[in-house]
């Protein structure tokens, strides 16, 4: 990889016809961006790869206004050009609008955060959009707190793998589902107090067992909703990040009344600059220290080259990860 002084253009993945399979996503050279006012620049290290970036690739998910299109919504690398607190050559990991897939990346300098000392950049281009997503949803709309007892569903995604370190570091108990006997034993390693395989087990009645739930954290939907009521607490939370069951619910509004359950939930992506800024301080200033203490590690699944972001999102589709998939530019 040359350096932005160097070279006008860099490799970036283009989704061919603009929407499609895996197999549309193919290497393509850009020009290399210019950051605007108050925008670093930054050398691209490793990306993340996100469900969110599926959608997009088949057309469901446009980027907000002013956003790239190339898709990418976190990356981890180098500063290349500065601005507000940072110098060229920090090692930074940021939330992207889009534009992560690709060898240099722009952002608003208040989106990035220092990368911890001692992670790799493929470990902490897995940290910015599960954790932003993770804090913003459990503990401000969730209103987690220590003590309580949080149910995460999908818990050997990224973003539930990050949950359980999160919810645990807080002070809660923490109950997992997933697919299957090998997911549910690999949430209880990654600390969850229970697991269940959704497969043999009836979510609902394990965690009435176990006293019920305060938070649901559900990236699922469907039919999962009347059981995730069935298992709330008084007063419970339930928080929705996404809809891979189905997307259509139908609620029993008196168990809602009975519970005085709240429904919520909420997207990342669109939201403002200055609202993406205040939460990447409440990041740092709660969570970057959970990280630096060890008490959150990323799990990098799997690692591909940026070349073959075509043979990364088939990988990601088929489920079977546990933990981040990771993209790396090289040298």
């Amino acid at each position: 990889m040359t350096s932005p002084v160097e070279a006008e253009t860099m490799m970036a993945i283009a989704v061919e016809g603009g929407k499609g399979p895996a197999s549309a996503l193919k290497p393509v050279q850009v020009p290399i961006p210019r950051p605007g006012d108050g925008q670093i620049l930054i050398q691209v290290k490793a990306a993340g790869v996100n469900r969110p970036d599926l959608l997009q690739r088949m057309g469901g998910y446009p980027p907000p206004p002013g956003a790239p299109d190339t898709m990418g919504l976190e990356v981890a690398g180098v500063v290349a050009r500065a601005a507000g607190r940072w110098k060229v050559g920090d090692r930074v990991c940021a939330l992207l609008g889009g534009g992560g897939y690709a060898e240099y990346a722009v952002v608003d300098a208040r989106h990035a955060l220092p990368i911890p000392d001692g992670m790799s950049f493929e470990e902490a281009a897995g940290l910015p959009e599960t954790v932003f997503t993770v804090f913003a949803n459990v503990f401000e709309h969730g209103a987690l707190k220590a003590g309580e007892t949080l149910m995460i569903h999908g818990a050997t995604s990224g973003i539930g793998v990050t949950a359980i370190q999160m919810g645990k570091a807080a002070g809660a108990k923490v109950i997992a589902t997933g697919r299957g006997a090998d997911k549910a034993a690999a949430a209880l390693a990654l600390g969850a107090d229970v697991a269940v395989d959704v497969t043999t087990q009836d979510f609902a009645e394990v965690a009435k067992a176990e006293g019920g739930v305060d938070v649901v954290l559900d990236m699922v939907g469907g039919d999962y909703v009347p059981k995730n009521l069935d298992a709330l607490k008084t007063g419970g939370r339930i928080v929705f990040i996404a809809a891979l069951g189905g997307g259509q619910l139908n609620i029993p509004v008196f168990a809602i009344m009975m519970k005085r359950a709240v429904i919520t939930g909420s997207t990342l992506r669109p939201r403002s600059a200055d609202e993406k800024a205040r939460l990447a301080g409440e990041v740092e200033r709660i969570v970057w220290p959970w990280i630096a203490a060890g008490r959150i590690k990323v799990q990098v699944d799997k690692v591909f080259p940026l070349a073959q972001a075509a043979d990364t999102h088939a990988h990601l589709e088929a489920g079977a990860h546990v933990g981040k998939v990771i993209m790396v530019t090289g040298d």
